[in-house]
């Protein structure tokens, strides 16, 4: 754990006040442990969602302390556009609203410019003059380094990329014969 926190590839230092870019940095880690999931090998981006949230409270452990869930597909307008965040959680202790975008694929230089957009917009419609600035976090499965850097400091706003590692996963062909938890609860309780 040591290891891994206050390790994301971040812009805090750049966008906030050093006071709150110190706390915003160690409530990071690189690389996330989604070891609590049980995945098929070849898993989508809603896949890993669905199974992040059915986990939550696994997931909430991962991120670390103070951090409270809002929800998931939380809709907001841009513009006339409807957008919907991946994920928004509230952290209690640095007092601000976190937007995590999850993506399976390897990072790509666009997906800051989203989280960037999606961080502007709960400023302007969820937060309070009692909140300190949204963060973004950007979890993807990979991401070369100085890309990610590089795509930090084209914007303004406070952001953090970091990986996960997710080492379950069930091989395609046992995927639909494995009964799931529910069933083997179902079978026990009968």
């Amino acid at each position: 754990m040591y290891e891994r926190q206050g390790k994301a590839i971040t812009n805090f230092s750049n966008t906030l006040p050093l006071e709150q870019s110190d706390l915003a940095q160690a409530i990071t880690k690189d690389p996330y442990n989604f070891d609590f999931l049980t995945l098929r090998e070849r898993y989508d981006e809603k896949e890993l969602k669905d199974a992040l949230v059915e986990k939550v409270n696994n997931f909430l452990i991962e991120l670390g302390t103070g951090f409270a869930y809002m929800g998931r597909k939380v809709r907001i307008e841009v513009g006339d556009t409807e957008k919907f965040i991946d994920m928004l959680f509230y952290n209690t202790q640095r007092h601000c609203y976190v937007v995590v975008e999850i993506k399976t694929g390897k990072f790509d230089s666009s997906y800051a410019g989203q989280l960037g957009t999606y961080v502007v917009a709960v400023n302007h419609q969820m937060k309070t003059e009692a909140d300190n600035p949204t963060l973004g976090l950007l979890i993807c499965k990979d991401m070369d380094k100085v890309e990610a850097q590089y795509a930090l400091e084209s914007t303004c706003q406070p952001l953090g990329i970091s990986s996960y590692e997710l080492s379950k996963l069930i091989p395609e062909e046992f995927r639909g014969s494995m009964p799931t938890i529910e069933e083997i609860e179902a079978e026990l309780n009968e």
